[in-house]
C-alpha cells in the first residue's frame, strides 16, 4: 500500500488553464452508484443550461439491474449533458468533465471511451481512507491508472462537506455535485436555485428540504471557487420564442394530449414506463384516463376497446411488450379499428440490454403482424418530434381505420432537449364521436373501391349496430370464407395504406442533392448523422444524407434521390453482418432493419 501511495504522490496532475475561458460546447456527466442521484444532478445541470439559453442534449446512464451492487463498474448511473452555444441534436462522442462519486463507476466510462484525452474527474476522495483495505487499493490504483492515461483527475472531499449539513450524504452528495458544476460552467445561481426548488415541489418536498439542498448546491459551488482556479462559460443562442425542455417520454405525453386522445392503456416496461408517469399526473385534469392494465395483452385489449367505443385510443411499450401485443394488433388492423401504438425501443432480444438504446424493432414493427396486416410506421426523429409525432398519428388512425406504430427510442424517451413551446391548434384534436342516423344501405365495412378506406360505424349510432369479428369478414362484417370475399377485404386494406402513401412528400435531402456519399438514416440517428455530414461538407466533401419518417410506406421519390448518389450507406443501430469477414457475402448477409 506504501508503495501505491508514493506512486500517486510523484504523478503530476495536469490542469486546466486558469480563469474565465470562452467555450462553443461541454460535455458533461455525472456518474454515481444507482439511488445516489446523480441522474437528477445532471438533469437539473441541463434545465438550468437550457433556461440560461443555451442548446442541450441529455442523455441518462441507466444500469440494466434495478439496484445494482455498489461500486460496480457496470452499475453507474447518471446523466450525460451536451451544452452548446450553437443547436446541439445529440450527446457528442465524448466527456469534458465527468463527476464521479467512487472510481468503479468511471472506471467503466473509461473503458467504453466514453472520455476525452485530458478530461477532468473530479472524483469523491473519500475512499483513499476507507476501514476497508481492499476498497483503499482500488481506489488508488484506478486514480493513479486515470492519472498515467493522461486524464486530469481532482479529488474532491465530497462527502467531508456534506456531512457538516446533513447526516446521510448518499442523499444531498448530489446538490454538492451540481454546486460543482454551476460554478465550473459559470451557471446563474438564481436560476440553479429555482431549478432546484422546482424539483422538490414536485416531489412535495417542504421548505426545509428546499433549504438544505439549497445549502448543499452552495457548498459545493464555494468549494469550487476556493479550490479550482479554471471555468468555462458557454455563449446562449438568440432564442425568440418561449421553449420548454422536456424529455421525448414526456413530449409523448403531451401530445397524447394534444390529439385529443382520451385513453392510453399501457403496463410498465422500461423504457416507456416514465410516459404514463408523467401523463397519470396530468391527464385526468383534461378529462383522460391512465389505464395500467395486468399485461401488455390486456393494455393493447383495453385500447381497442377503446377505439371501438369511439375515442381513439394509444398504448405505450417496448419491444417484449410489443411481442404480446402482437395479436391484439391484428385484431386493430382485421376490425379496422384506430389505435396508436408507441413502442419506445431498447435492445433485444428477450430482455436484451433493457436500458440501452437500438433501432431493432423496425422489421417487427412493418412486418412482425401474423397474416397481411397493413399498418402505418412512423419514427421521429427529435424529442419536438416525438410530440408532434403523436398527434400526426391520431389523425392516420382515425381517418384510415389503421393500425399506426410510433417508434422512439431510449435515445430519445429519456434525453432532454428544448424547442419552441407548442402553441395549441384546434385542428390537433379528434372531431366529436359521431351519433347521427347511419343511412340505411351503409354496411360496416363500406370500402370505396379505389381507395379502401370506409365510414367509421360508432356504437350508439341510430342503425349502425353490427357485430364486430376479427375472423375474415364481409362488408356486412359477417363471417365468411369463400376466397373472393378474403381477397376483397385484403385488398381494401391494402387500398388504405397506398391511399395513405399517396399523401406523402419525399423527404428533403442534407446537403446536394447530388454527390459521392449519402447517408440514410432513421429515427433518434438524425442529430448525429447531420452534424457529420456537416463537418464532412466543411471538409470538402460530397457527402449528403436523407432522413425518413415514414418506414411503411415510404414516400415516392426515394429510389430516385438515392440514384443521384455514387453510393449509399444505411446508419442504424441495430445489428448487421460484418463487412470484412470470409463467411458473408452477398447469399447469406444479413443487412440492417432499413437497408
Amino acid at each position: 500500500m506504501a508503495e501505491i501511495l508514493a506512486l500517486h504522490r510523484n504523478v503530476q496532475v495536469p490542469r486546466p488553464p486558469r480563469g474565465l475561458v470562452a467555450a462553443d460546447e461541454a460535455v458533461i456527466e455525472v456518474v454515481s452508484d444507482s439511488g445516489e442521484g446523480a441522474q437528477t444532478a445532471g438533469q437539473l445541470f441541463g434545465s438550468i443550461s437550457a433556461r440560461m439559453g443555451n442548446s442541450i442534449w441529455t442523455v441518462e446512464i441507466i444500469p440494466a439491474e434495478i439496484e445494482p451492487p455498489p461500486r460496480n463498474t457496470a452499475g453507474a448511473s447518471g446523466n450525460r449533458v451536451r451544452v452548446g452555444a450553437f443547436p446541439v441534436t445529440n450527446a457528442g462522442n465524448a466527456a469534458d468533465v465527468v463527476v464521479a462519486f467512487n472510481e468503479q463507476v468511471i472506471l467503466g466510462r473509461v473503458i467504453g471511451g466514453d472520455l476525452k484525452p485530458g478530461c477532468v474527474i473530479l472524483l469523491e476522495d473519500k475512499w483513499r481512507a476507507h476501514a476497508d483495505p481492499d476498497i483503499v487499493r482500488d481506489y488508488v490504483t484506478m486514480h493513479d491508472r486515470f492519472l498515467h492515461e493522461g486524464y486530469c483527475v481532482i479529488e474532491v472531499p465530497m462527502e467531508e462537506q456534506c456531512l457538516k449539513l446533513i447526516d446521510n450524504p448518499r442523499r444531498g452528495k448530489n446538490m454538492f455535485a451540481l454546486g460543482l458544476l454551476c460554478h465550473i460552467y459559470d451557471r446563474d445561481v438564481e436560476i440553479a436555485r429555482e431549478e432546484i426548488a422546482f424539483v422538490f415541489q414536485r416531489k412535495k418536498k417542504g421548505q426545509k428540504v428546499i433549504d438544505v439542498n439549497h445549502a448543499l448546491f452552495d457548498a459545493g459551488y464555494r468549494w469550487a471557487e476556493e479550490n479550482l482556479g479554471f471555468q468555462w462559460s458557454i455563449a446562449p443562442l438568440e432564442i425568440r420564442e418561449p421553449q420548454v425542455v422536456v424529455n421525448g417520454n414526456v413530449a409523448v405525453a403531451h401530445g397524447i394530449v394534444a390529439s385529443g386522445m382520451e385513453v392510453c392503456a399501457m403496463y410498465p416496461i422500461t423504457p416507456a414506463t416514465s410516459a404514463s408517469h408523467h401523463l397519470s399526473e396530468i391527464f385526468e385534469h383534461v378529462g383522460g384516463v391512465v389505464h395500467q392494465a395486468e399485461d401488455e395483452i390486456a393494455a393493447c385489449s383495453f385500447a381497442i376497446g377503446s377505439s371501438y367505443a369511439g375515442k381513439c385510443a394509444v398504448t405505450v411499450t417496448s419491444g417484449p411488450g410489443m411481442a404480446l401485443k402482437t395479436e391484439m394488433m391484428g385484431l386493430s388492423v382485421m376490425a379496422e379499428i384506430p389505435l396508436v401504438l408507441v413502442n419506445v425501443q431498447r435492445g433485444g432480444p428477450s430482455t436484451g440490454l433493457p436500458t440501452k438504446v437500438e433501432q431493432g424493432d423496425l422489421l417487427a414493427a412493418i412486418f412482425g403482424t401474423p397474416g397481411d396486416a397493413p399498418k402505418v410506421v412512423m419514427a421521429p426523429s427529435t424529442i419536438e418530434d416525438c410530440f408532434y409525432s403523436v398527434i400526426t398519428a391520431r389523425k392516420i388512425a382515425e381517418t384510415f381505420r389503421m393500425l399506426v406504430i410510433v417508434l422512439t427510442d431510449a435515445n430519445l424517451a429519456t434525453g432532454q432537449q428544448a424547442f419552441v413551446r407548442p402553441k395549441f391548434q384546434a385542428e390537433w384534436l379528434a372531431p366529436p364521436i359521431d351519433q347521427s342516423p347511419v343511412p340505411s344501405d351503409r354496411k360496416p365495412y363500406d370500402w370505396d373501391p379505389v381507395t379502401g378506406l370506409s365510414p367509421r360505424p360508432i356504437p350508439g349510432q341510430p342503425g349502425g349496430m353490427f357485430t364486430l369479428t376479427g375472423l375474415a369478414h364481409t362488408q356486412n362484417s359477417k363471417v365468411a370464407y369463400e376466397p373472393a370475399v378474403n381477397q376483397r377485404g385484403c385488398e381494401a386494406r391494402s387500398r388504405k395504406l397506398a391511399a395513405f402513401q399517396k399523401t406523402l412528400k419525399a423527404p428533403t435531402v442534407f446537403g446536394d442533392d447530388e454527390g459521392d456519399l449519402l447517408l440514410v438514416g432513421w429515427g433518434s440517428t438524425r442529430g448525429a448523422i447531420e452534424e457529420a455530414v456537416g463537418r464532412a461538407r466543411k471538409d470538402g466533401l460530397r457527402v449528403s444524407s436523407l432522413h425518413l419518417k415514414f418506414l411503411q410506406p415510404m414516400a415516392s421519390g426515394i429510389k430516385e434521390i438515392l440514384d443521384r448518389f455514387g453510393r449509399v450507406v444505411c446508419v442504424e443501430m441495430n445489428y448487421s453482418d460484418p463487412e470484412n469477414d470470409d463467411l458473408f457475402d452477398d447469399d447469406n448477409r444479413r443487412y440492417s432493419n432499413l437497408a
